[in-house]
């Protein structure tokens, strides 16, 4: 977390969170509904501190190495993209975040949102066009990005979420005892998404069956988020997704492993978040967990 006494000095300030999805991943590039959720103990922070030097990037925390080559890639897209010279901005912009890219936590989608912020904040980007400019920015990780995490991420508040209709904020919403770990290894989002596209030109039929299946968790956990929870609901339906990553065939042997752990600790259902192939894992419990050898985040109760 950055100090508030350099928060303070910054002309401009933005603390953006990460998201989870509870389900809809894949299948909402092709026209499906998601469900996704804010997570704002993951975020990234970005401050701007105006001077008449040099325009300059600068990176903290731990997080710093991992994220400063796409960190500069898109900051050089937003230059392109806006037809603008470096050399019109002076000054200097600090970015720091703790979330793991790869992970499922939207660490791609908090960085185009940041960067469009500030860019929004020089009176470049018009505020109608953020999302969609964000979105083109993320391009550069997905390969095809959905704008999911995007608009999750900029509006901060859990959405039901589609390509051509745009997104719903969610009202009095219940969630059960759900948490987040991570499995070990990460998942490339634009590799899980070109393999699922492989499987829909090789296997059409089977394919589109596994999207509605999907599909037919989202709507399920739309239902459900109604509620009070009703937890064999939930584990049926939290299964019924996950299915949906074997079949795609992004579970591999270390989710497995760490699926496996999860179940045999006392969680009742488990389901991977994000594109696959590693990352975040989601699952329910009757209570809080404990004695994990691994760490685990809680999912914020919604309001």
């Amino acid at each position: 977390m950055l100090k508030s006494n350099i928060t303070a000095e910054a002309a401009f300030y933005k603390k953006v969170p990460g998201k989870w999805i509870l389900a809809g991943e894949h299948a909402v590039i092709r026209g499906g509904k998601a469900l996704v959720f804010p997570l704002f103990g993951q975020y990234l922070e970005i401050c701007y501190f105006k001077s008449a030097s040099e325009f300059s990037i600068e990176l903290g925390g731990t997080n710093s190495e991992n994220i400063k080559k796409v960190v500069f890639s898109v900051f050089d897209q937003c230059f392109q993209k806006l037809n603008i010279s470096k050399s019109k901005i002076k000054g200097s912009v600090l970015l720091q975040s703790n979330i793991l890219f790869g992970a499922g936590m939207g660490a791609s989608a908090t960085l185009c949102v940041a960067v469009t912020e500030f860019f929004h904040y020089l009176d470049y980007v018009p505020k109608e066009s953020m999302y969609d400019f964000a979105r083109d920015l993320e391009n550069i990780f997905h390969g095809e990005s959905s704008g999911v995490d995007i608009a999750v991420v900029l509006k901060q508040k859990p959405l039901l979420f589609t390509r051509n209709e745009g997104s719903t904020e969610l009202e009095n919403t219940y969630l059960p005892k759900l948490y987040l770990s991570h499995t070990g290894c990460q998942g490339i989002t634009k590799e899980c998404v070109e393999k699922v596209k492989a499987l829909l030109v090789s296997e059409p039929v089977r394919g589109a069956a596994i999207d509605e299946k999907m599909k037919t968790a989202v709507s399920q956990f739309a239902a459900l988020l109604s509620e009070p929870p009703q937890i064999q609901k939930w584990i049926e339906t939290m299964n019924l997704a996950h299915s949906c990553f074997y079949d795609w065939g992004l579970v591999n042997e270390s989710v497995q492993q760490h699926e496996q752990a999860l179940l045999s600790n006392g969680a009742l259902a488990v389901k991977l978040t994000g594109s696959g192939a590693g990352g975040f894992m989601l699952s329910l419990w009757n209570q809080e967990p404990k004695n994990l050898p691994f760490p685990i985040i809680a999912c914020a109760e919604v309001k």
